[in-house]
């Protein structure tokens, strides 16, 4: 697998398309990101207190902006998650190669936000199952940690369904020092 800064993969199935993160994504991302009810599922852990509800376009566009920057920097990769029965951008997929001074560390660190009509075991499971196993060679990384916080109980099912499991170390925020939890991890077969 080709590095992704270089020329970011796509992905997909039959009823799922992931690929990098585009301007014109920005009306669909705005009905996920000023969803009330997605945004407590979102992980902006160490992203300096962003919660990432978003209810205006301009707003979209900015991070949409920022992430093409944090892309060139070779800092994360963003892809937009479509449903292709729909023809809708339903959320976004982070990932990066985390440095860190924990245990945490070359850790592939993936953040998944749905919007919350797509919050559900099965659809989760299909998404990740797309891009979990590639993200090894992808980001050269010895496992991968997502976030599933304690009430996200079909988020929970699906990771756990893909050999994900529940890890009690805490991540330490680089920008903060703040002691982050609720991480699942995935360790290379």
């Amino acid at each position: 697998m080709t590095n992704p800064y270089e020329k970011c993969p796509v992905f997909e199935n039959e009823n799922y398309l992931i690929r990098y993160i585009d301007a014109s994504d920005a009306p669909d991302l705005l009905l996920v990101y000023s969803d009330e009810k997605a945004v407590p599922f979102f992980n902006s852990d160490n992203c300096g207190g962003d919660d990432f509800h978003m209810t205006q376009l301009e707003h979209v566009q900015g991070a949409i902006k920022a992430w093409h920057e944090e892309y060139e920097r070779k800092g994360f990769v963003r892809w937009s998650v479509i449903d292709k029965n729909i023809r809708q951008v339903i959320g976004t997929i982070e990932l990066f190669n985390r440095r860190a001074e924990d245990y945490f560390n070359d850790c592939g660190l993936l953040r998944l936000d749905l919007g919350s009509d797509y919050e559900r075991e099965e659809i989760i499971f299909e998404i990740l199952s797309l891009i979990t196993q590639p993200t090894f060679t992808m980001f050269d990384c010895r496992m991968i940690a997502t976030k599933v916080p304690p009430f996200a109980s079909q988020r929970k099912m699906a990771v756990e369904q893909l050999g994900f499991t529940v890890s009690q170390e805490k991540l330490i925020g680089g920008h903060d020092g703040k002691a982050y939890t609720d991480y699942y991890v995935l360790t290379q077969m």
